[in-house]
């Protein structure tokens, strides 16, 4: 079972065992908010989350998870929902960012935290939700569309196609 955790409520051991695996593989770290700093120090890193909470001047307000698979007691992604957009998120971005750490890719995590995502979004009232993706990232395009992604465009950004697609939570 997928149960989505702020930083500060899981096992220390648990989130360096995840970044240590990501940083050896030499791939971007995904969602941002989980590399903005050294996750080493731990007493900044959690100080960034609770600072990204409540606003930090130039971003929008966002709240970061990390997922937990409770049956194995490892950490195997995490997901940042931004509160609102703004037009850069609006154009390339979108309310929720997600990453699978790479050794548990292809076991239908990227979807079922999406989904878990998805309830945090409705519970903080937001009733549509942009996600955006690649066009080359064919794994996190379908992961959105099985959680409801409608894609509306497509837009060049930064060198590269993005899809932009749409879930209407009701």
């Amino acid at each position: 079972m997928l149960k989505l955790v702020k930083p500060a409520e899981t096992d220390w051991a648990k989130i360096d065992e995840m970044m240590a695996e990501w940083t050896a593989s030499g791939e971007k770290i995904v969602p941002y908010s989980i590399r903005v700093c050294n996750y080493r120090d731990r007493e900044q890193y959690l100080a960034v989350f609770e600072a990204e909470e409540q606003g930090i001047p130039g971003f929008v307000p966002a709240t970061t998870y990390f997922c937990l698979d409770t049956e194995r007691d490892i950490l195997v992604g995490a997901v940042n929902i931004r509160h609102r957009l703004n037009e850069s998120l609006l154009q390339d971005g979108g309310h929720i960012g997600d990453g699978v750490r790479p050794s548990e890719r292809r076991r239908g995590y990227a979807t079922r935290m999406i989904a878990l995502a998805l309830e945090k979004c409705r519970e903080m009232g937001i009733g549509r939700v942009l996600m955006t993706c690649s066009r080359d990232n064919i794994g996190s395009a379908k992961s959105i569309r099985k959680n409801g992604g409608v894609l509306e465009n497509e837009i060049s950004s930064g060198g590269e196609i993005v899809q932009r697609y749409w879930i209407e939570l009701g």
